[in-house]
This record gives structure tokens, C-alpha cells and sequence, in this order.
């Protein structure tokens, strides 16, 4: 059969947007120099804004978060620890945190509601952070104030797959409009190269886009490899992780490597999935954290079939413990997954299957991937990322300093 159709999105490519080793990142992006994930320092004449905002789709308390929701949640975290007054307003529901978390109502109307809310419960800011995942909240049409947009990913393709015919053409233009259009005036952080190419690709200027990747906790004591072969899956049971197609794939691969499949997450794709699934596979929903930790430890690959990722953080998460992952050559995991060294990037169907035989019935392999895997990992830091992203947050309110966009209030410019 075709692999690459059934791997790829039509007019998607395989590969990353620039060989991964030699990349120099766009003008003003993160400098890849000797570390590539520690950032520049701040410049002297940039100080840090004090009053930070985010204006995002979710809390992590959310059932449907994931991680986008986690970046923030450490960034704010970091942002507050060191002496900001951080805000998140958000969607459905939040829990508290460090820092101040307000609802402005539910997963869909609290879009129509977040200026509102952001000028009652906020008032003004050093800086607003918007983050786009697909739908904007069009920040730059009502705040005055420095603003800066975070993007995960570029929801291009993903619109057809969640929304019929005009309703998606309708979602793409509106989300490539704001994100080229109303932030002209403002920076853009990118989680990946792979994104920031996305960016540029819908016109946004590059000298206008700052990476800030991902980071991961550090992961404790590790656990060793399970005896039996133990495979892994986890994230946001939705259509796009194509979790349906890691099931097919399963029919073929265990009768040669036997042992387990274990989906760790929940979504409303649960139920489908469930009905598909044959023997050997497990459906663990959402776990503990020590549980979690437990089966990254012992698995032995991680198996992560996603059609698009801004960054794959789920990825990092299972290297900090040695365990290798396996994926499609798609943007983001290119970033997250060093092929051949970290783990393996399949360019369809069928090279994925073989590459799940062979690293399972390749102990040596495997093992040497995961020392190469946990080895990257540890570049991967949260206080790595807070960094970056404070030193883009002050380049970001200098920027419109500079412009005469002061600190403001929620309202039309």
C-alpha cells in the first residue's frame, strides 16, 4: 500500500524545515550555539515586564489540557517564583495555582467574553501573552498595551479534520489572519523550528520569531526496563493523535514482538477506540503522576503516530527516562526526536511497523537509544525555558516602548 498517504496529510512534508544539526534559527530567533536551549541574556536596556498575562484557551486542570496547558503552567509557575505578578484567564475550568487564575467563561464562549473579563478582573499589564492554538482571541484589535503571541503549532490542516467544508475554511483564514495579520506589530514565540517555519509560511516576518522550547521536569529515581515487552502510548485521544491507526499497526506487530500496548489519556475518542482495539491493549485514562512515571520508565518504546505536534512533549518527557520513542517524520517531531539516534522517524505505515519489530527484538539498540535519549533530555529544562521565554518577554515590552505602546488597558488603540 502507499505509505506516505496514509502517514501524511495531503501536502505535508516528512522532514524538518532545516537539517536539525545545522540549524541557525531565524534572525532573532534562540541562537542554536554550543547549548542551544540556554537562552541569550537579557539585554540591560530591556527590563522585564512585572504584570504578565496570558490569555489561553485552557487551565490545566482541564480534562481536555494537554501541552500547551503544561508550557504555560510552568512558565507562569517560573514567572511567578521569580517576583512577577502572573494571570491566567482561560476557559471551563481552572484550579488554583502560585499564581492568579481567572475563568472567563466556557471552552467556546469564553472568546467572546475575554476582553471583558480580561478589563474587569485584569484592568492593564506589562505585557498581555495571547496564545493562538487555532482560534485567536484577536488581542491587538482591543488592548493597547505591549503584546506578545505564543503559538504551539499552525492549525492549518487540522481545521477539515474537526469542522465540515465552510467551517473550516472560515477557521484557517481567521486563525492565518490573526497571526500574520493583527500581531504584525509584535514578536512571535515559536516551541520549534518546525513551527516558526509554519509561521513564515503564512507570511509572518522571521525577524519577528523567537523560539522558546519546551522543557520537562527532572524525572527521579528511573525504573528499569519492564521484563516483558511493554509499549506506550499518551496523550489526548482526539483525531489527529491517530491512536486509530497505532491500533492497525498493532495487529501486524504483535505477533512478532508479543507483550503489551498501554494507552495512557482520555478524550472523545475513547469510545471508538476502544471497539477497535484488539488483544494486548490496555485503556489507562489519565494517571497519577507516579504512574505515569512508572510506565515511561518501563516501557519499552514509546509509540507516538500524531499527524502534526508543535514540539511532541511527551517525547521529552519519555527520554528523560531512556526510553526511546517512535514516530512519523512530521514538523515537531523532528525537533523532539533525533532519528536514528534518540528514536526512530517513520516515513509511512509500514516503516514504522518495522521499526517497532526491530528495536523490540533489539535490546542493545534500544538500550544504546535510550542513553542517547536521556542524554538530550537533560538539555531540556523548565527553568531552561522560563529563561528564554523572559528574555523574549522583555525584548517584547521594549519592542513596543519603542512604538509608544506602553503598558495598557484592555479597549480599542
Amino acid at each position: 500500500m502507499p505509505q506516505r498517504a496514509s502517514a501524511l496529510a495531503p501536502g505535508q512534508t516528512d522532514s524538518c524545515p532545516v537539517p536539525a544539526r545545522t540549524r541557525t534559527g531565524a534572525h532573532g530567533a534562540v541562537p542554536l550555539t554550543a547549548d542551544p536551549h540556554v537562552a541569550p541574556p537579557v539585554p540591560p536596556a530591556a527590563p522585564l515586564p512585572h504584570k504578565i498575562t496570558f490569555l489561553a484557551r485552557r487551565d490545566l486542570a482541564n480534562p481536555a489540557a494537554g501541552g500547551s496547558e503544561l508550557l504555560i503552567d510552568r512558565i507562569a509557575d517560573g514567572l511567578t517564583a521569580g517576583g512577577h505578578e502572573v494571570t491566567l484567564v482561560c476557559g471551563g475550568p481552572a484550579a488554583a495555582r502560585d499564581y492568579r487564575v481567572v475563568s472567563a467563561g466556557g471552552d467556546a464562549g469564553h472568546f467572546l467574553r475575554a476582553k471583558a473579563t480580561f478589563a474587569r478582573e485584569v484592568g492593564d499589564c506589562d505585557l498581555l501573552v495571547e496564545v493562538c492554538n487555532g482560534m485567536p482571541y484577536l488581542a491587538p484589535l482591543w488592548h493597547r498595551g505591549p503584546t506578545l503571541c505564543l503559538v504551539n503549532h499552525v492549525h492549518t490542516d487540522l481545521w477539515q479534520m474537526r469542522y465540515p467544508g465552510p467551517a473550516a475554511r472560515l477557521g484557517r483564514r481567521l486563525e492565518h489572519w490573526a497571526l500574520s495579520g493583527t500581531h504584525r506589530d509584535n514578536l512571535m514565540v515559536a516551541v520549534s523550528e518546525s513551527t516558526a517555519a509554519e509561521l513564515r509560511g503564512i507570511g509572518v516576518a522571521a525577524d519577528r520569531i523567537r523560539i522558546v522550547n519546551n522543557g520537562v521536569e527532572e524525572p527521579g529515581p528511573l525504573l528499569p526496563e519492564a521484563k516483558e515487552p511493554l509499549f506506550l502510548a499518551v496523550g489526548r485521544l482526539v483525531e489527529y493523535k491517530r491512536i486509530d491507526l497505532l491500533l492497525r499497526l498493532w495487529e501486524r506487530v504483535r505477533p512478532v514482538t508479543g507483550g503489551r500496548l498501554v494507552i495512557v489519556g482520555d478524550g472523545p475518542e475513547r469510545g471508538r477506540l476502544e471497539a477497535m482495539a484488539g488483544p494486548g491493549v490496555t485503556f489507562a485514562g489519565r494517571v497519577s503522576d507516579a504512574e505515569k512515571h512508572r510506565l515511561m520508565c518501563e516501557a519499552w518504546l514509546l509509540l507516538h503516530p500524531s499527524l502534526v505536534e508543535g514540539w511532541g512533549l511527551v517525547v521529552t518527557e519519555v527520554a528523560a527516562r531512556a526510553t526511546p520513542a517512535i514516530g512519523f517524520d512530521i514538523p515537531g517531531l523532528c525537533d523532539s526526536v533525533v532519528d536514528g539516534e534518540t528514536g526512530v522517524l517513520a516515513k509511512g505505515e509500514s516503516s514504522f511497523a518495522a521499526a517497532w519489530c526491530a528495536l523490540a527484538l533489539s535490546g542493545e539498540r534500544r538500550a544504546a537509544m535510550g542513553r542517547a535519549a536521556a542524554r538530550r533530555a537533560a538539555n531540556f529544562r523548565w527553568s531552561a525555558t522560563v529563561r528564554q521565554f523572559q528574555a523574549v518577554a522583555a525584548e517584547a515590552a521594549a519592542r513596543a516602548a519603542t512604538q509608544g505602546r506602553g503598558p495598557g488597558k484592555g479597549g480599542h488603540g
